[in-house]
Formats: C-alpha cells, structure tokens, sequence
C-alpha cells in the first residue's frame, strides 16, 4: 500500500477537482438518503401501520420521539388535505430527492475524471522525463520490452485504480452514514451487523494479499511477453534469415500461457471476494429479518420503521461490496505501481551539481587525466573490472584524433565519457580546464556532434530527421546540411523530396542514405567537436565513397574524435591513439606508429593497408 499511496499523492495537484468530487459525492449521498427517508411516510400513508398519536409529541432527538412527531404532523395534514395531497408531495420529494441525487452523482463524475487523466498524464510525463535522463548503463541489463510495458500496462493497471477513487471517497461514507442511522433506528440490530463485519473485513485483507502477490507476478510475465514481442520484431530478418518462427513462436506462446494462467488465478481471486460478502450480508439480513420481525410483534419497534432499517440494511450491502472491489483494484495495482517507481526511484548516477558551469564555446582542449572505468554499478572495482585503466590523452582544438585497436578494447567506452553518458570511475576529464563533472550536462552535450555506426533515425519525414536536436532553422538550412552530407542527391528522388516518411528507424533507405542523413544532422547542429563512431565500417565501397566524402565536408575544421575500423579512413589523422585491453598502448601518427612496427602495424597488415 506504500506504493499506492505515492501514487496517490499526486491528487495533491488537484486540489479544486478533488475537494468539489468529495463535495458534489456528500450530496449525492445526503439526497439519496432523502429519498429513502421518504419511504417510512407513503408507508404509513398506504397502510397506516402505528395509528394517529393522541396528542403532539415533544420534538426529541430519538428515535421514537422523532418517529411519533413527524406521523402527528402527516396525520395532521392528511386530516386537512385528504391522502392524496400528502402521497403528491412524499412522491415529489421522492422524485426531487432522486433527481438532486443522480445529478450530483454526474458532477462528481465529471471532477473524477478530470483527476483521473490528470494524475495519469503527470505519470506517464515524470516516467518519460526519468526515461530519459538516466544514465546509459542502467538499461544495459534491462530489457526494453519490460520498460515499455512498465511504461504502458503499468500505468493503464494504475488508471483502472485511480478509477475507483470514487468508490474510495464515497462509499465510505455511504457506509458510515447508512450506518449512523442504523444505529439510530435500532441499537440492538445494528450489533448483529457489528458482528458480521469483522468476518468480512477478515476474509477480505487475506484474499487482497493472496491478489496482490498473484498481480505482481501477472505484470512481471506480461512485461517478458511483451520483450519477447519486442524482441521479434526488432530482429524480425534475423529470425526469418535462420528460419527460426517457429522457436520464436513456441518462446512466445510459452510466455503467453504462462500470462494466462497467472491473470486466470487473478481474476478467481478478484471475484471470490464480492460474492463472500454478498454471502455474510444476506446471512446477517435473515438474522435481522427474523429479530427484527420478533421485536415487532412485541411492540419495542413500528413496522414502518422496520420496514426503513431492512431497507437501509439492505442499501448497505452494495457500498460494501464496492469498497471490497476497491481494494482489490488497489491490491492488484500495487504490483504495478511498485513496478513502476522502481524506475522512477532508480539512481541518477549523472548527477548535476547545482551550480554547474554553462559552457559557452570550445576554446582549448580535452584533456584525459588518468582515467579509469568500470560498468560495475556498485562497491569497488578492481582491475579485472576495468574497461579504461589509466588514460592519459589530450585532444587539442581543431586536430582530429583517431581511436583504433581489436574488438573490446574499449574504444567506443572512451568516447562516451566525454558527453556523460557515463561517469569516470577514476580520474578526471578536463574540457577547457573544466572538470566535466563541474558543468551543465546540457550545455556539455551541446558541444559534441555524433555519427555512429547504428545511426538513430526516426519514423518521421526526411526533413525532421535532419532537424533532429536543432531549433529555429528554415527547410533552406536543411538543404544547405543535405548538401554538405552529399545525401540532396537522393533526398531529391524521394517522392516527397524532404517530406517523404522514411519509415520505423529509416529502414526505408539503404545504409548509405541513413548515414547521410545522420551525417547532415550533424552538419546542421554545427557543433564545435565531431565524434565518429566507426561511421562507414557497415557500408559497401560504394556507400563508403558517399559517405566519406560526406564526412571529410563535416570534418572541416572542427575538432574530430574518431572510432576507425577501416584504418585507411584515418590515413591523414594528426594523432592515432592505440588502445588494447582498456589501455594506451601506442600514439602518433600513421608513418610514426608504422615505424615503431607494433600493434598498429599488425592491424594495418591484417587489412593488406600500405
């Protein structure tokens, strides 16, 4: 319940909605009372069950009392007016009372559902903004399924429960006033109620623990189904390639089954609550019935007010039930809002410091100061744990500075501490001077322009895609950036031209064209340092001639940082930096490092690059 009551929390933006919701539900309750008070009266009217009292009682506030005053005055009136008037204006009120009561109902309603998609709107916004400034490593070991479903079903799970806040605020109520006149009415009956309850308060609590426990397993397996969804169809030529549908079908089918049957036990343990206590209230209504109807005959109690407590009792029964049904909603919703804070309570391990500096411009140098790394995310790290041991490395203004070696050496790990996507775990980064740890992680973004291998395209139009990450620029600015990327050849026999929708992840392009347009965004961003990230390596000769020319454009005098598995790309680099095993192992030029004869000349070798 800890869960949920965080959820919760967030009516604490609502304050007008939820104050007029309980509002408009106490009225609707006090109105509909109003016409089951009208009942004892057309009552004694129709069958005149007590008698004309002798003389006016004394207003009294008992139950008695009160009774024998108000049939004084009807009877008076009856006397007067004849039956009819008085069955008019009792089924009036009746009708008054139903209107009042139905109409503010609808009000309440209205106001529900304002906090409803209200609350839900604000989760679905701070899971997205949580989504998106974690730091990269904290989906290395998730999978992306799972987050979407936590993202989706979890918080639709949790719109179903905040749906019942109605039942939450009103029923209680109902309960608690239905029960003062209960007790009003009759003392002696509403202990035989009394009695009942606890027992059903009891088999509730264990049936809502047995629900939550089942829930959360239901969310987990739904949340594996859906990465295994996921999964499928990111790799989906992969799977048809190998002929594997059939592996892929039986793993999702398995999951599916599994789902199924959790979500089966969900539901028998959903619905066994409602009849139990639809079971005890009809048991406790007999007993009533039977020393109701005793106390009758003896006289200690009017028909017609008896009449009114089986009626009330009887109405009290269903608020009952809704709260039993409520709780349940809640007991199975905790499973997924646990599941869903778990990412929004996840460590932000790239922390801002409050008064971090605001880059204005890259004037000098990036500078690696005995920088070591670990993906381990907690405790120390020894050796054996380090991907980067002991960088030194500075990068000066302008140059380009190539970063090779084998598979594993840690040369893309390198390159994404510089933005944060990571932090150091030992040592420091200097950019200008400036520990990067000391500055705004936006304005530090905002200096680094990045074309990787998988280059990140959307399911949009061509043009949005190249103004991806930059504002205020016009459709000649974008051109202006195709141009320079060498990619305006192909965007022109597009059929759309720069609004043609390239697809989900542009797969409606070649290779070639996506990293055109990853390469023209960059060029459009405009940023003072350039990261390629082995940025041809999965292209054909002819797609690589395209795209290096794309890039020797973007190059042009910026700082270039660039991750190179065709050595041949980085010929004319001003520095190359070997890295084996986490380690600097030899830097120079490309002659200087042939010369030494060392593991870049073995690579080159191996790639026949003289």
């Amino acid at each position: 319940m800890k869960s949920m009551r965080r959820i919760l929390a967030y009516l604490k933006y609502f304050p007008a909605q939820v104050t007029l919701n309980v509002l408009f539900n106490l009225l609707h309750i006090l109105c509909s009372l109003g016409a089951y008070v009208l009942i004892i009266p057309f009552v004694e009217l129709m069958f005149g069950l007590n008698g004309v009292p002798e003389a006016e009682p004394e207003l009294a506030f008992n139950q008695k009392q009160l009774v024998d005053w108000a049939f004084w005055h009807l009877y008076q009136y009856k006397a007067v007016h004849g039956i009819w008037p008085c069955l008019l204006i009792v089924a009036g009120g009746y009708v008054g009372c139903s209107l009042l009561s139905n109409f503010f109902r609808f009000m309440a309603q209205v106001f529900l559902g304002l906090i409803r998609n209200g609350l839900i709107e604000r989760l679905r916004n701070d899971i997205y903004h949580k989504v998106t400034i974690l730091p990269v490593a904290f989906f290395n070991n998730k999978r992306r399924g799972d987050i979407m479903s936590r993202m989706s079903n979890d918080i639709a799970d949790m719109e179903w429960c905040v749906g019942v806040l109605q039942s939450l605020v009103k029923e209680p109520i109902n309960v608690v006033v239905f029960a003062g006149i209960l007790l009003f009415v009759s003392w002696r009956l509403f202990v035989l109620f009394l009695l009942v309850l606890p027992v059903g308060v009891w088999l509730i609590a264990k049936i809502g623990r047995r629900l939550k426990r089942t829930s959360q397993r239901g969310q987990n397996e739904l949340g594996r189904m859906v990465a295994v969804l996921e999964e499928s169809l990111a790799s989906l030529r992969a799977v048809k390639s190998f002929g594997r549908e059939a592996d892929r079908e039986a793993q999702f089918a398995e999951v599916n089954d599994s789902y199924s049957r959790t979500m089966i036990k969900v539901a028998r343990s959903r619905e066994l609550s409602s009849p139990l206590s639809e079971i005890l209230g009809t048991l406790a209504l007999v007993v009533i019935l039977v020393i109701g109807g005793w106390q009758v005959i003896d006289g200690s109690i009017q028909p017609s007010v008896f009449i009114f407590f089986v009626i009330i009792f009887a109405r009290i029964i269903p608020p009952i039930q809704a709260i039993v049904r409520a709780y349940n909603t809640i007991q199975k919703s905790t499973a997924s809002a646990e599941r869903f804070l778990e990412i929004l309570d996840a460590d932000e391990v790239i922390v801002e410091k409050p008064d971090a500096l605001v880059l204005q411009g890259f004037e000098k140098e990036i500078e690696f100061r005995d920088v070591s790394f670990s993906y381990r995310e907690s405790g120390p790290s020894d050796a054996s744990d380090l991907i980067l041991k002991h960088i030194d490395l500075t990068i000066p203004k302008g140059s380009t500075v190539a970063i090779v070696g084998p598979s594993g050496a840690g040369k893309t790990t390198l390159v994404d501490l510089l933005p944060r996507f990571y932090d150091c775990t030992g040592g420091t980064i200097l950019f200008d001077g400036h520990p990067i740890l000391d500055l705004n992680i936006n304005s530090l973004r905002s200096q680094f322009g990045l074309v990787s291998q998988n280059c990140i395209l959307f399911n949009d139009t061509v043009a949005n895609n190249i103004a991806f990450g930059a504002e205020g620029y016009s459709l000649d600015d974008i051109k202006a950036a195709a141009r320079v990327a060498h990619a305006d050849e192909f965007i022109d026999q597009l059929p759309q031209g720069y609004d043609t929708p390239i697809g989900d992840r542009g797969l409606n392009l070649s290779g070639g064209q996506r990293q055109r347009l990853s390469i023209a965004r960059a060029v459009l961003r405009d940023t003072p340092v350039l990261i390629l990230d082995e940025a041809t390596s999965a292209l054909d000769s002819e797609s690589e001639r395209a795209v290096q020319q794309g890039l020797d454009a973007l190059m042009k005098g910026r700082t270039s940082i660039v991750i190179a598995h065709r050595l041949s790309t980085i010929r004319h680099a001003d520095s190359i930096v070997v890295l084996d095993h986490g380690r600097i192992v030899e830097q120079g030029t490309h002659d200087q490092l042939l010369a030494i004869g060392g593991l870049y000349k073995k690579l080159v070798d191996m790639q026949s690059f003289v």
